[in-house]
């Protein structure tokens, strides 16, 4: 069989027999199965991974009625590192004299198109919750400076201290309220741009960590001194990366455990990637800082929403720390993604070390 065609193809093609023994991949199934021909070939195909559903029936019904068919969004779980990719995957009986009773797999990657859908949806969403927000903000604010304002002329009439006890209530709670709103509207100056080195900021926070938490929590520093330096507004960089890490913080406080029974660990990590997209625009090289903490998680319901205004893991928390940092990221032209199970949330931050490409297609990580 002439090979030179499937091997330069970016699609994965596997060929099995009537036993579903691995017969023959192509490059870019090896790539993403994460293994090579000459270590499986002649392998039953389920010891190279999982697939969801009666799956190796349906192979069966389609090599016996001779009836091709496709799945979409399947989850596949790889024997060689039990790492989880999704895919689109089409099975066709081949009716070659040659090749009878064998069966041609082919599948597709799409972990890397679903984020970029996602990071699509989410920018999309924060513009619109931030319009939706900077006009409730302003509805909220005029009528607050009235109320205000007639407190105070009304505290000044009263001679009652009691009732000047009320006039002050009023105006401590209206001042409470503008605080809100002015948090909600984030940071509302321009971008101060300089060249840094995402370290600094790193360190600055790491810093600033050590002494909130001493010696309950290592701070581990994992980076990548190749990095080169990029354009950014320090203070807002440091105001992002602080506010992450003292969530982990939280988050590693909020575990019920007896005191000194276990030292946690924050972990500062930063790597260069390679032809990534950042919603509709390709970079040829990003900066990604991740901040790691082995607390307790983010709760299931509300990681995916975790980036907008009032949501909160926390009885007590506001909801607008994580939308702030957001906005001012998207700002940078960059964005945050979150991941969290119990004892493991990433926060990753990319940053374009480039002025950005247009997209005419998918990028890869």
């Amino acid at each position: 069989m002439n090979t030179f065609i499937l091997d330069n193809l970016s699609t994965a093609v596997i060929l099995l027999d009537a036993q579903f023994k691995l017969h023959y991949m192509n490059t870019a199934a090896e790539n993403l199965l994460d293994c090579s021909l000459q270590q499986t070939q002649g392998q039953a195909v389920d010891s190279l991974f999982a697939m969801n559903g009666n799956w190796l029936s349906e192979i069966q019904q389609a090599l016996t009625h001779n009836a091709p068919f496709t799945r979409r969004q399947v989850s596949l779980q790889l024997a060689s590192n039990f790492r989880h990719i999704t895919v689109d995957y089409t099975v066709t009986p081949v009716t070659d004299n040659e090749l009878t009773g064998f069966v041609l797999v082919e599948m597709q990657a799409l972990d890397r198109l679903l984020s970029i859908s996602r990071e699509e949806a989410l920018l999309s969403k924060e513009q619109t919750s931030r319009t939706l927000i900077r006009g409730l903000a302003h509805e909220i604010k005029n009528p607050l400076g009235g109320i205000r304002g007639a407190a105070q002329l009304l505290s000044r009439e009263l001679k009652n201290p009691e009732l000047q006890d009320y006039t002050r209530v009023i105006i401590d709670e209206a001042d409470r309220l503008r605080n809100l709103v002015d948090r909600m509207l984030g940071i509302n100056r321009p971008l101060q741009l300089q060249t840094l080195n995402v370290h600094e900021v790193l360190e600055h926070v790491a810093a600033l960590a050590a002494v909130e938490v001493g010696q309950q929590v290592e701070v581990v520093r994992d980076y990548d001194p190749s990095l080169p330096n990029i354009r950014g507004d320090k203070e807002q960089l440091i105001q992002v990366v602080l506010n992450i890490v003292r969530n982990a913080i939280q988050a590693i406080s909020a575990l019920e455990e007896a005191p000194g029974s276990h030292r946690h660990r924050i972990t500062l990590k930063t790597r260069a990637q390679h032809h990534f997209t950042i919603g509709q625009q390709q970079h040829r090289l990003v900066c990604r800082f991740d901040i790691v903490d082995d607390g307790c998680g983010i709760p299931a319901e509300i990681v995916e929403n975790i980036f907008y205004p009032m949501i909160s893991g926390r009885p007590e928390g506001t909801g607008l720390g994580l939308a702030i940092a957001q906005s001012i990221i998207i700002q940078h032209q960059g964005l945050i993604k979150c991941s969290s199970k119990p004892g493991e949330t990433v926060f990753s931050i990319y940053l374009p070390l480039d002025k950005g490409l247009k997209a005419d297609g998918l990028s890869t990580e």
